[in-house]
């Protein structure tokens, strides 16, 4: 990247949705941008750019080591000050009804991937004693996913993880926060194959109004944060139910076809 005296903010799924509006935040807040997603961003850069900030852009595939080799390597050296992990991709119907293919790139993505980025930017940062880091869980990571069972698995894991890297850093000058969205007006249930199911056509919630919770939150250096207290509220239920019934719930919303119903 070219030379700037502004700090560098890395951001993943930043072509639209939720990693697009904290890649807007980071700009906003004074940062440079190197933004990363698996789909062209022609359109996330001009929006970017608009808002002051130098923008680098990587179009790569972060469920390979060859995706987040690259992303590391565009930053050419510079410090990282803010990184938001926040691709993911989800899977909707039933697990034996889903192509193995899929399912593996799911679990790469969300998971295999993030930590990848997560290891290699997260000890630059503990070398600099200096870094704010933002992961993208969910409040799916709460209930056993019934036709979503594998997204649902991984932010389990996710949602786990994050808070255990931050105790980990605690000390260090790096802090960790997760950020935990419910349903986000975004093209998450298109990609997943979800329009037909009732949380597809549900009312959801605005992306920037959810990176505003998380980007606030970050900056704050908090653990964690839900985005709205509906959302507040189910998590808090997930907590008391049993598994089964929350599956059960689950299986209600996320069904094929079940927003025909």
């Amino acid at each position: 990247m070219s030379a700037s005296h502004k700090p560098l903010a890395l951001v993943t799924g930043a072509s639209s949705g939720i990693g697009l509006e904290l890649a807007k935040l980071c700009a906003q807040a004074g940062h440079d941008l190197l933004v990363a997603a698996d789909r062209p961003l022609d359109q996330a850069k001009q929006e970017l750019s608009a808002a002051g900030a130098r923008v680098e852009t990587v179009q790569a595939d972060l469920s390979t080591e060859d995706g987040v080799k690259k992303l590391v390597e565009a930053a050419k050296g510079r410090p990282i000050e803010i990184l938001c992990a926040n691709a993911g991709h989800g899977l909707g119907q039933a697990f034996l009804d889903q192509d193995w293919k899929a399912v593996r790139h799911v679990i790469d993505t969300n998971v295999t991937g993030t930590l990848a980025l997560l290891h290699e930017i997260g000890r630059q940062m503990r070398q600099a004693h200096h870094g704010r880091i933002l992961v993208t869980g969910s409040i799916a990571g709460y209930e056993p996913g019934a036709y979503q069972a594998v997204y649902n698995g991984t932010k389990a894991f996710v949602d786990s993880f994050a808070v255990a890297m931050r105790e980990e850093l605690r000390d260090t000058g790096v802090t960790v926060t997760l950020l935990m969205p419910s349903a986000t007006e975004t093209e998450f249930f298109d990609r997943a194959g979800m329009e037909d199911t009732k949380v597809g056509q549900s009312s959801k919630d605005d992306p920037a109004d959810v990176a505003k919770t998380g980007f606030d939150a970050m900056m704050r250096g908090d653990a964690d944060v839900v985005h709205g207290l509906k959302n507040k509220i189910m998590t808090a239920a997930a907590d008391v139910l049993p598994a089964s019934v929350s599956a059960r719930q689950h299986a209600k919303m996320a069904k094929p076809g079940s927003g025909k119903e």
